[in-house]
Formats: C-alpha cells, sequence, structure tokens
C-alpha cells in the first residue's frame, strides 16, 4: 500500500515538471520565433519553412508551390493624388520670360495692385527703359499653342518660353484679350507633352485645388489648397473691367504664378491662375478653364476676341440705394429689385434700343435680374449681334425693349 502510494507520488509531481517545461519550451519558442520573424533577412527562411511542413516535405519546395503559398504584401504607398496630379502636368507647364519696352506697359488691374506683384522688376531698379518679368503658361496643344494671361505676354517685345526639361524657344504672342486676360502664345516645336483639360462649369466649394506655375522663378513650383468659391464677379475681386467669374482658392498664388494651371485632384486643368486682391492674404483667384478654351479659339483663329455689349453703366437696386436715390433726387423707386440703369453711353446698342438712365432692368430673356452680376454673366455669354429681350421699369411702368448687342469698342478694354 505504502510503496503504491509512494510511486504514484513520485510519478505526479514529475508528469507535471514534463508538462509544465514544455510549454515553457513552447512559449519560448513562440517568442523567438515571432522576434526572428520580424527580421527581413530571416521571413524568406521561416515562409519556406513554414510552407515545407505544411506540405508534409523535408526537402526544398519548387518556386510554383512557394508562389502558391507565400502570402501576398500591400505594397506600401509612395505616392498621393497631388504627386500623381503634379507627375501628369508638370512636363507640360512653362516659364514665359517677357520684355517690354516701359512706356508700352498697360494698364492692367488698375490702381491699388503691388508694382512688384506680376513678377515684373520694377523699370526704377534698372538703368534702360526696358522691363524684364516672368510668368507662367501650359501647353494646350503638341503643337506649341500655349495659354497664358494677357498681362504676362501684352505690350511684350520679346517673348521667351523654357520648358521644364531646359529647352527654349521664341514665343510668338497669337494674341491677347486684356478683358478676360487671356492670351495665346505658340512656339515653333512639335511633341510637345499636354496638359488635360477639365470641366470648370460644375465646380464645388471645398474641392481640392493645386496651382502649378513659376512665383519668383522657382520652376514647376507646388502649392495646394480647396476651392474656396466660384463665381466672384470682377467688382468682388476689385478689377471691374474684367469679365470673368473667377475661381477663388486658398492655395496659394505668387507673383510669377500668373498664367500657370489650376488642377482638380485628377490633374486637370479647372483655369488659369491670375491675381489676388491687394493686401488680402490666403487669397487667390483663376479665370474658369472653360472661359479660357472660348477665348483662346478665338485668339488662335483670328488673333482678337469680340465681346457683346450693351453701353451701359449700372448698379444693383438695394434697399439703401433706393433711400439714397429717393432722398437726393426726389424719386419714388417703385421695384423692389433689379438693376438700376446709372448711364447709357451715346450711340451705343442701348442709346440706339431706347434705354434711359433711371431704368430698372428686371428680366432679360426672362430670367429675372437680382444683380448686375447677372445683366453681365448673360450678355458676355453672347456672341455680337445676339437679340435680346429685356423688360424694365420705369416711372413705375412695366415696358419691354429689344437690344442687339455690339463688340465691345477697343477704348473700353482696359
Amino acid at each position: 500500500m505504502n510503496n503504491t502510494t509512494g510511486k504514484v507520488f513520485w510519478k505526479k509531481p514529475l508528469t507535471y515538471l514534463l508538462l509544465l517545461a514544455g510549454a515553457v519550451g513552447a512559449l519560448l519558442g513562440e517568442r523567438l520565433i515571432f522576434q526572428t520573424s520580424n527580421s527581413p533577412e530571416n521571413s524568406s527562411q521561416l515562409t519556406q519553412l513554414s510552407v515545407t511542413q505544411s506540405l508534409g516535405k523535408t526537402d526544398k519546395i519548387s518556386d510554383s508551390e512557394k508562389s502558391a503559398w507565400l502570402p501576398v504584401r500591400a505594397p506600401i504607398p509612395n505616392s498621393n493624388f497631388i504627386v500623381d496630379a503634379v507627375q501628369k502636368v508638370g512636363p507640360a507647364v512653362v516659364r514665359i520670360n517677357a520684355s517690354r519696352n516701359v512706356s508700352q506697359r498697360p494698364n492692367i488691374f488698375g490702381r491699388g495692385i503691388p508694382e512688384g506683384f506680376y513678377g515684373f522688376e520694377s523699370p526704377r531698379s534698372r538703368n534702360g527703359p526696358v522691363e524684364r518679368g516672368t510668368g507662367s503658361g501650359f501647353i494646350i496643344s503638341s503643337d506649341g499653342n500655349i495659354l497664358t494671361n494677357a498681362h504676362v505676354v501684352e505690350g511684350s517685345t520679346i517673348v521667351e518660353v523654357v520648358l521644364k526639361d531646359g529647352r527654349r524657344f521664341p514665343g510668338q504672342v497669337l494674341g491677347t484679350d486684356s478683358v478676360t486676360d487671356v492670351a495665346v502664345v505658340k512656339i515653333d516645336t512639335n511633341s510637345l507633352p499636354t496638359v488635360s483639360l477639365g470641366n470648370s462649369n460644375n465646380l464645388q466649394p471645398g474641392e481640392w485645388a493645386i496651382a502649378i506655375g513659376n512665383p519668383l522663378g522657382l520652376d514647376n513650383s507646388v502649392t495646394v489648397g480647396i476651392i474656396s468659391a466660384t463665381g466672384r464677379s470682377s467688382n468682388d475681386v476689385g478689377v471691374p473691367d474684367k469679365r470673368v467669374g473667377f475661381i477663388q482658392t486658398d492655395a496659394a498664388i505668387n507673383p510669377g504664378n500668373s498664367g500657370g494651371p489650376l488642377l482638380n485632384k485628377n490633374g486637370e486643368v479647372i483655369g488659369i491662375n491670375t491675381a489676388i486682391i491687394d493686401g488680402a492674404q490666403g487669397l487667390g483667384f483663376a479665370i474658369p478653364i472653360n472661359n479660357a478654351q472660348q477665348i483662346a479659339r478665338q485668339l488662335i483663329k483670328v488673333g482678337k476676341v469680340e465681346h457683346a455689349y450693351l453701353g451701359i453703366a449700372m448698379q444693383t437696386l438695394t434697399a439703401e440705394l433706393k433711400q439714397e436715390l429717393n432722398r437726393n433726387f426726389n424719386t419714388n423707386m417703385f421695384s423692389e429689385q433689379g438693376v438700376l440703369v446709372m448711364q447709357v453711353v451715346p450711340g451705343s446698342p442701348a442709346d440706339q434700343s431706347g434705354l434711359q438712365p433711371g431704368d430698372i432692368i428686371q428680366k432679360i430673356d426672362k430670367q429675372t435680374i437680382i444683380s448686375s452680376e447677372n445683366v453681365q454673366q448673360i450678355v458676355q455669354k453672347k456672341t455680337v449681334g445676339s437679340l435680346l429681350e429685356l423688360e424694365i421699369k420705369r416711372n413705375g411702368q412695366n415696358l419691354n425693349f429689344q437690344v442687339r448687342t455690339g463688340n465691345l469698342p477697343s477704348q473700353l478694354r482696359g
């Protein structure tokens, strides 16, 4: 009895010790394998070993068997949509060096814009009468048509285009349009990289915006932001002589960026980078590419652009304006909304059609008018010679007029 009990007494602890030792060994083995498997030089050996054991083999497995069993590792991303867009468009972005006589420098956007804003050197800092500046542009056709801003090349005597690969070409200005600040430059070569043009009609605030250009001569610089707003009128931006519904962005646009492309997340051009408001921070503006395309086609074809024209000075009718007019001119404004005709240019289409100062435009082609921007947008979409149906209010009476648009006179183009 005692001997049997003694055998049982010694067997159980020994069994427990063996089990405990096995568990500790397994744990240490797993820890060792885990640490070793994190070592890149050992990962392939361990993978091969585990595959071999799974197949029940002791010899080396074939490559086909290995490929069938090896786990697929997800690739580490080394780019993003911004990198992709820049790589796609970058080769088609150019630097434009322009020289012009000081006396030929155009009055671009009126007073208040700093002299060095557009990247042109101040003539006071040079001994001669020639000023030189740098802007940007982008290639829209493989045979050398380049889109840029009018103010970059307007009045220039010499234009040089520098490609990203370092090649330099003399540029020929096919035409400029100061009303929209769009120009086309041609270089004599072929097989050039080109941009892809997007659609600027349906842009939404909050979309990504990528600007590429040559600010301060730093070629192919990239800035990123979002679309802050669309349809900013020329009055909003402080350039009332322009006919553009600007794209507003917070992507940095600096001197020398003018004429460069504004891209969407897909690397498509949605605008031409242009002016900023003097003194503002974090605000940039671009000309919508759909508008720029229409202008570019005319410049390439005939070297100039026609703009529909009515010949009126106008102001949005507001409650404050009504009170001021009623108080100062002893009038009685019967309309709650519309656009007040402040002045009619003698001999203009509006004058020939019978419009008078004091008329309130309420509808054009059955579209309700609530602001002067509405009138501008409708007219600028028309071709010269188009017939417009106007509904106005004069002294409390509703009247209808037909106005056939004319071509904007050159002296009114800024």
